[in-house]
């Protein structure tokens, strides 16, 4: 019987070979769901063994957990040194770090773990160099930094590349189908936008990831990629900031042309704040002022939360010493349209907004 790896390289092999046209768009379809299930095998293993020792196995911590992926030698060690309290091997060869390394960036009063993998070689995703290791962590991250630096701006869109492969999708959101599982019935699909896929390849991609009786309903235009993705469990989603380092050492023309990515040197301390407010920028992160009672707004009591949270979320933050029985809010500052504003619990969030409960 064939290996799972040898399955993969015989439905790549047979999707490269089959022109993709509207006559071949059921069969296609049908084989990239099968390779997606067989990727998903490979990568639920490597989750197995990826949180037994060897350093791999990392707690999160602190309000946000950060991950560092590039190749080897990019100064990702560099840079955790510079951004946190870790203590990560530096050197200019190849392989420093052999285990994850945890530090902890505090900005803005968010406590920030940041994590220093590995560098990542080419054919990560088929496990060279620890390659699924580094990827089954970087799973759990709530932002990943594709790090890599002047000499090596290919292996930016390579590591991408190899995430994609593992089941981690940058910068998009979940696709938005909503999926009622029956005992019976077939597949019954509901959706107010004209499809490009017709539907019994909609009908067959669903059936071969598994899924025999359920109501759908799709609520946008779906590729054939992010079908599979909706019916894919493994899959994740995770805000991604692109990185180049060492800048020092090339002349600024050649930089210039890659404008999506934010430029530092570690070792020479440049553009190391412009990266800490991206961190916290793309985190969605802002600060909320707790107000005691009998007491005057200050910005003494920080809580961090996010965009999009409301004092509900507040209150399930703090506890019930401050919460306990509050059913509203007076909120000043940011947010308010006078101070003092009585509002209910659903309100949402914002930068620098300061909350009493009642």
């Amino acid at each position: 019987m064939s290996t799972i790896e040898e399955q993969i390289e015989a439905i790549e092999k047979e999707i490269r070979e089959t022109p993709y046209h509207k006559a071949t768009e059921h069969h296609v379809g049908k084989l990239r769901a099968r390779l997606s299930k067989l990727r998903d095998k490979i990568q639920e293993s490597s989750n197995r063994k990826g949180g037994g020792g060897g350093g791999y196995a990392v707690k999160k911590q602190g309000d946000a957990t950060v991950i560092l992926i590039g190749p080897p030698s990019a100064g990702k060690s560099t840079l955790i040194n510079k951004l946190t309290n870790a203590q990560s091997r530096v050197a200019p060869y190849s392989f420093t770090t052999v285990s994850v390394i945890p530090g902890m960036m505090v900005y803005k009063n968010a406590r920030i773990q940041i994590l220093d993998v590995p560098g990542l070689i080419e054919g990560a995703e088929e496990g060279k160099g620890r390659g699924r290791e580094v990827l089954s962590v970087a799973r759990g991250a709530d932002l990943i930094i594709l790090m890599t630096d002047v000499e090596r701006y290919e292996a930016i869109e390579r590591i991408k590349k190899a995430l994609e492969r593992n089941g981690i999708r940058l910068d998009i959101v979940r696709p938005n189908v909503i999926i009622n599982k029956k005992v019976s019935g077939g597949i019954i699909l509901h959706s107010n936008i004209k499809q490009d896929l017709d539907k019994e390849t909609i009908k067959s991609v669903i059936m071969e990831l598994g899924i025999k009786n359920a109501e759908i309903t799709i609520n946008e235009k779906l590729s054939l990629d992010r079908l599979i993705d909706a019916f894919s469990p493994n899959r994740v989603y995770v805000p991604s900031i692109s990185l180049i380092n060492k800048i020092d050492q090339i002349e600024k023309l050649a930089i210039d042309n890659q404008p999506l990515t934010i430029k530092i040197s570690a070792e020479k301390n440049i553009g190391l704040v412009v990266l800490k407010e991206k961190i916290w920028e793309t985190l969605k992160f802002v600060n909320v002022y707790l107000v005691h009672p009998n007491e005057q707004p200050t910005f003494d009591n920080p809580i961090v939360m996010k965009k999009g949270q409301t004092l509900l979320d507040v209150t399930q933050e703090i506890g019930t010493e401050f919460s306990e029985g509050k059913t509203h809010a007076k909120i000043w500052g940011t947010g308010a349209k006078f101070s003092g504003q009585e509002v209910s619990l659903s309100t949402e969030v914002q930068e620098g907004m300061q909350v009493r409960f009642i």
